[in-house]
């Protein structure tokens, strides 16, 4: 392909694009769509931002319905309205079975990640690539949870924050800074890994085989790398972020 390794990491975390055709049939990055100019600067609306927007937007419309619907909801529930309960009794049990007395502050924080994590590992059921298949948007989502992650340390243990970093011996600060700093590269990377993985198989399956060899089997592989694999990787990330929130609430 001509492209140094440097190159192909880049392209792989979101960095880069390279064109379909220079890939021979196998395609599974970030395509530029639009050349924007941002503060004096270049830059691309990309298959990302799309992608993301249109799940974003999934996720709007359906909770405009659900809100309607609610409003106008009946005494015997129909089956949309049952369907509207189960979810929001599945995610509250989900995260006060973690987080315990709590979870009442965090749940609409980790049901809203749930989902939006949730609907971007699926999109590629729907012919798209899934936006947290860019390494972009996984560390954002990290960092925000990173942040609510400290601000709940710093709220409840306040000068505690410090001293806590040179327990139990003064010597381990280091290690225990690092051990702070290294959870939104933990979450991020887990994330991103999985459900890349799952997109570039699924790439070369297509781009590689022959077509008689895929009938039949892409059911089975987008059930497994995009919707099970995808419902994993979206309860890990929730579930690990509840952990380090319990954590430093309880310290």
């Amino acid at each position: 392909m001509g492209t140094d390794l440097a190159g192909f990491l880049g392209n792989l975390a979101g960095g880069g694009m390279l064109l379909a055709e220079e890939q021979e049939g196998v395609d599974f990055f970030i395509h530029e769509l639009m050349p924007l100019t941002f503060l004096g600067d270049g830059v691309y609306l990309t298959t990302t931002h799309v992608c993301t927007l249109l799940v974003v937007l999934t996720i709007m419309i359906f909770a405009v319905v659900a809100r309607i619907k609610l409003n106008k909801a009946k005494e015997i529930p129909d089956g949309f309205q049952n369907f509207l309960e189960l979810v929001v009794e599945t995610l509250d049990n989900f995260v006060h079975s973690t987080m315990g007395k709590i979870g009442s502050k965090y749940v609409n924080y980790i049901g809203a990640l749930f989902i939006f994590i949730f609907l971007s590992n699926i999109s590629g059921l729907f012919g798209l690539r899934p936006p947290t298949a860019d390494y972009g948007t996984t560390l954002s989502l990290a960092l925000i949870s990173f942040v609510l992650i400290q601000y709940c340390n710093v709220k409840n243990n306040k000068f505690g924050v410090v001293t806590s970093l040179f327990q139990p011996l003064p010597f381990l600060f280091p290690i225990n800074l690092i051990g702070e700093f290294a959870t939104p590269l933990s979450l991020s990377l887990r994330l991103f890994g999985n459900v890349m993985a799952g997109t570039v198989l699924l790439a070369l399956y297509y781009g590689l085989l022959p077509w008689l060899v895929k009938l039949g089997i892409p059911a089975f592989l987008h059930g497994y790398f995009d919707l099970f694999s995808g419902a994993i990787q979206a309860y890990v990330f929730s579930m690990l972020t509840m952990v380090f929130i319990t954590q430093k609430v309880e310290e």
